[in-house]
């Protein structure tokens, strides 16, 4: 008689992991984030740490300060962007004032 466990592993396709890192992104919350798609925050942080390692091309220049403080700074400006292209088609909107 063998007792089998039932695997407890999920797999998320690419557009899950993408949608949470987005929102993980812009959010600045992994902790909700994580709780918002019912995964583990360290699941959601090895992805992170996979997707800046990826953008970077390997482990060693994704964690040079250098590399680091110009993605920060990339990933401000893209939200920087994202709120001034708001505020433009709100504004345009509004033809009359």
């Amino acid at each position: 008689m063998s007792v089998t466990t039932p695997d407890k592993r999920h797999k998320y396709d690419e557009a899950f992991k993408a949608e949470a890192l987005r929102l993980a992104r812009e959010s600045r919350s992994t902790r909700a984030v994580a709780r918002q798609f019912g995964i583990s925050e360290k699941l959601l942080y090895r992805w992170q740490q996979a997707q800046v390692v990826a953008e970077a091309g390997s482990v060693e220049q994704a964690q040079d300060p250098a590399h680091r403080a110009l993605r920060a700074k990339n990933q401000r400006l893209e939200r920087e962007l994202v709120i001034l292209k708001k505020a433009l088609s709100s504004s345009a909107a509004r033809p009359g004032e």
